[in-house]
C-alpha cells in the first residue's frame, strides 16, 4: 500500500499551529475554575494577574521571533498607551521602579540648563507611600522634604506643601495614593507659581480621571507600573510618559546607556549625520552610536513583556470599570460600619479607578488593625497596610538627609490604623460577599454587633 506523505509545514504555518495550541492550553490549563461553594473557605487575594490566551499567545508568538529586546511588539505596546492616555511620547522600562528613577533623573539633564535639577535641591513629597517614589530623589543626591496627608483621602495636605516651598525647592514628586488622584489643580498652580517641576507617579492610577482627563496628562512627566498587583500586567514592567520633546529625549537617553544617539533597535544613521559630529574630547566622526552624553542605565523593556502587555491593553477599559465596581461593592458593605472605620474619600472632581479599597480603624473602635487583619488572613482574606506607613519611621530612611515639615500626625495614623482589600478584576462578588461576612464575624466576637 501507498502511504500518504506527511505535510511539511513552512515556519509560517508552524508559526500558526503553535499559536493555535498555546490558546487550547491556555484553556486546559487555566480554563473555567468552579467557584467555591456557599459558606466555604474562600482564598480571597487583594490583588493578582488577569489574563486570557490572548496574553499566553502574544507572549509565545513574540519568544519564536528571538528578538529579546525591543522590537515589534513594544512598539505596538508603547503605541497602544500613548493613544490611551493621550501623550506624545512613551518609553517603556523594566519596571515601575526604573520609570520613577528615569522620570526624576531626566530631569537633572544638561538639556535643562539653570532648570536642571542639582544636588541639594529639594522635592516635595509625602510620608504616607511607597518607597520608590521617594528612593530617586534621594538616589539623586536631592533632599526629600516630607509633608502629610488628608485623612480618608490619603493624599498631600495642599497647604502643608505650600508652607514647604523654600529657595532650594525644585520639584514636586507625588503619587496618586490608591488611584486615588491628588488635587491637580492646586499642585499645578503651585508649580506654576513657584516654577517647579511635577513628577506624576501613576503606577496605581492608569485609567484614573481628574476633571475630565487622565492621571499622567498633568505633570511635566508621568510614570505607571505594570506589576502584577497593577491595573494591567507585564510581570515586571513600567512606562514612563511626557508631552514635552526635550523630557523625552533626556529620559530616552538615560534608559539607554546614557547615550547620545535615539536611534531605535537594530535602527541605524537616524539623525544622518552618525560619522560627521565633534562630541566631547572625542575624534571628529566618532560613530553617533557610541557616543554618551549621560550617565545613563539600560532599564528598557523586553519584547516578551511588551507582547503581553499589548494584550492587556486590549482588556483595560474592561479591567477599570471592574475595579470600579468592585470599590462600590466594598464601600456598600463598610458604610454601616462607620462608627468602626474611617471610608476612603476620592478627591473632589475625581473618578478614580482604584487600586484598592483603603480603610482606617478608628481609635475607638473597640479593636486594633492588628487584630482585624489577623483575623481576616485567618479566614483567607488578603489585606496589606498603606505601604511604608510613615517612611521616615522605616530602617533605612532614619539617616537619610530630609526635611519633614509638620508632626506627620495622619501619617502616623495611617502607620499604625490604615489597611487596604482589594479591588482587582479577577475578583468575583461571591468573593467579596464572603469577605464581608467575615467582617462581620470579627464585629460580632468583638461583642460590637
Amino acid at each position: 500500500m501507498w502511504k500518504m506523505a506527511k505535510k511539511v509545514l513552512n515556519a509560517d504555518e508552524l508559526r500558526q499551529e503553535i499559536k493555535r495550541l498555546t490558546a487550547e492550553y491556555y484553556k486546559a490549563q487555566f480554563g473555567n475554575r468552579p467557584e467555591p461553594e456557599a459558606g466555604q473557605k474562600q482564598e480571597v487575594r487583594y490583588a493578582g494577574r488577569v489574563f486570557d490566551q490572548h496574553e499566553i499567545v502574544n507572549l509565545v508568538d513574540s519568544s519564536l521571533d528571538f528578538w529579546l529586546t525591543e522590537g515589534r511588539y513594544a512598539k505596538e505596546f508603547t503605541d497602544k498607551f500613548k493613544a490611551y492616555v493621550g501623550l506624545n511620547h512613551a518609553f517603556a522600562v523594566n519596571s515601575g521602579s526604573s520609570a520613577n528613577l528615569l522620570a526624576l533623573t531626566a530631569l537633572t539633564s544638561h538639556l535643562f540648563g539653570s532648570k536642571r535639577l542639582k544636588k541639594g535641591s529639594e522635592v516635595i513629597t509625602v510620608a504616607a507611600g511607597f518607597p520608590t517614589t521617594v528612593n530617586p530623589i534621594i538616589q539623586n543626591g536631592l533632599i526629600p522634604v516630607f509633608v502629610d496627608v488628608e485623612p480618608g483621602n490619603y493624599n498631600m495636605l495642599i497647604e502643608q506643601a505650600r508652607r514647604a516651598i523654600t529657595t532650594e525647592t525644585r520639584a514636586i514628586m507625588l503619587a496618586h495614593t490608591l488611584g486615588n488622584p491628588f488635587c491637580l489643580d492646586e499642585v499645578m498652580k503651585l508649580a506654576e507659581e513657584y516654577d517647579l517641576w511635577v513628577i506624576e507617579d501613576c503606577c496605581d492610577a492608569l485609567g484614573s480621571i481628574y476633571k475630565g482627563r487622565k492621571t499622567g496628562t498633568f505633570g511635566h512627566v508621568s510614570t505607571f507600573s505594570f506589576y502584577p498587583a497593577h491595573h494591567i500586567t507585564t510581570g515586571e514592567g513600567g512606562m514612563v510618559c511626557t508631552n514635552d520633546p526635550l523630557i523625552a529625549k533626556a529620559v530616552r537617553s538615560f534608559r539607554d546607556w546614557g547615550r547620545d544617539c535615539s536611534c531605535e533597535g537594530g535602527q541605524n544613521n537616524r539623525c544622518g549625520c552618525r560619522y560627521t559630529k565633534q562630541y566631547g574630547e572625542l575624534p571628529l566622526g566618532y560613530d553617533h552610536k557610541y557616543v554618551y552624553s549621560h550617565i545613563g542605565y539600560n532599564l528598557k523593556m523586553t519584547d516578551m513583556q511588551a507582547a503581553i502587555g499589548s494584550a492587556q491593553m486590549d482588556k483595560l477599559p474592561d479591567f477599570v470599570e471592574k475595579r470600579k465596581a468592585h470599590f462600590r461593592a466594598w464601600e456598600k458593605g463598610f458604610k454601616p460600619l462607620e462608627k468602626f472605620f474611617i471610608l476612603p474619600v476620592a478627591e473632589p472632581g475625581s473618578d478614580p479607578a482604584w487600586f484598592a479599597y483603603p480603610v482606617t480603624v478608628r481609635e475607638n473602635a473597640g479593636f486594633t488593625r492588628t487584630e482585624f487583619t489577623d483575623y481576616l488572613s485567618r479566614m483567607g482574606v488578603e489585606t496589606r497596610n498603606l505601604f511604608a506607613g510613615n517612611m521616615v519611621k522605616q530602617p533605612a530612611y532614619l539617616q537619610v538627609e530630609k526635611r519633614i515639615v509638620g508632626n506627620l500626625e495622619n501619617t502616623d495614623a495611617i502607620m499604625e490604623r490604615t489597611f487596604f482589600l482589594g479591588t482587582y478584576p479577577g475578583l468575583t462578588d461571591g468573593q467579596i460577599e464572603y469577605s464581608l461576612n467575615q467582617i462581620h464575624a470579627f464585629l460580632k466576637s468583638k461583642g460590637l454587633e
